[in-house]
């Protein structure tokens, strides 16, 4: 995968009986790999994807599905985080088979309740580890996961399996450490989100991973910034300080999906009971997005 990597997680669409929408999706990863031109897709691996509302086949069947669909044409990273190692390793296996290039495992918190020490994570992350030979991406995300120190983090970095991380936090301090710990220090690959990608790439971090649309949004950053065109790669991440920061309070999926929606690449509504964005949200996000990179894609989506 080429530095900066730009690792695009597609939003998962749902017909109106909840089953995934496979034209809908398959529109998108298309979209994602053409347009965005991602260097790596993430199968049912982030919470934006929304595959923890679906049973296991279900998300088997994502996976597959997302695999598939891309056929080939970029490399593809299987989300495999369960509190089960067992079942994480099951999800392995299934992405060896599929011939997945890498898999994603969110840092768990433990079901017995408590934070997690740092015996604790290595012993999931090891016990993984020694049952797939595919390179182990960990995936930090408080909330859903659990919150890792930078000790804990630059540990876990350490052990030969872990070879990408995919940081969630908007910390610069945090983020601008763990770069020259982590990624500098050759011990593995450093991955931001969208507020932090220019900084990232400036600070010598390995680029970012994020849903559709902010990841063309990001493409436009990351070519910029290659061309050494500083002033225009700082322009461009200034689109990231109101979307989808403005909407964040009623979830990046709902959020996203909009923007989607407008942008004319049908990504449908949130699980429910989840709603979508009002009509005055929308009209708003609408306004905001037609001043980012995104505006033509309205007029194309008119046309």
């Amino acid at each position: 995968m080429p530095v900066p990597g730009l690792i695009v997680a597609p939003l998962t669409p749902f017909t109106a009986d909840l089953q995934v929408d496979e034209g809908a999706l398959a529109r998108q990863i298309d979209y994602v790999i053409k347009d965005c031109r991602a260097t790596m897709i993430v199968a049912a691996g982030v919470e934006t994807q929304e595959y923890t509302y679906l049973n296991l086949e279900q998300r088997k069947d994502l996976i597959r599905r997302t695999v598939e669909l891309t056929a080939g044409r970029v490399p593809v990273m299987v989300g495999i985080s369960h509190p089960s190692f067992k079942t994480a390793v099951a999800l392995a296996h299934e992405a060896e088979r599929l011939g997945a290039a890498a898999v994603q495992l969110l840092a768990p918190l433990r079901p017995f309740a408590g934070p997690p020490t740092q015996a604790d994570l290595l012993a999931y992350f090891e016990a993984i580890g020694r049952e797939s030979k595919l390179p182990i991406t960990l995936y930090l995300n408080p909330g859903p996961g659990a919150d890792v120190s930078i000790a804990d983090t630059i540990a876990l970095a350490k052990l030969p399996q872990v070879q990408l991380i995919k940081e969630s936090s908007r910390d610069l301090a945090r983020v601008s450490r763990l770069i020259v710990e982590i990624d500098r220090a050759g011990h593995a690959r450093y991955f931001t989100t969208m507020q932090m990608l220019l900084a990232t790439l400036q600070l010598g971090g390995s680029g970012a991973t994020m849903p559709p649309p902010g990841s063309e949004i990001a493409r436009a950053v990351i070519d910029a910034f290659v061309a050494k065109d500083h002033e225009r790669a700082a322009e461009i991440q200034l689109q990231f300080a109101l979307f989808p920061s403005k909407w964040m309070h009623r979830g990046l999926a709902p959020a996203m999906k909009a923007a989607m929606n407008l942008i004319g690449i049908p990504a449908g509504d949130p699980y429910p009971p989840y709603s979508p964005l009002t009509r005055d949200e929308i009209t708003a996000l609408e306004a905001t997005l037609k001043a980012t990179v995104l505006g033509p894609r309205f007029k194309a989506a008119a046309a």
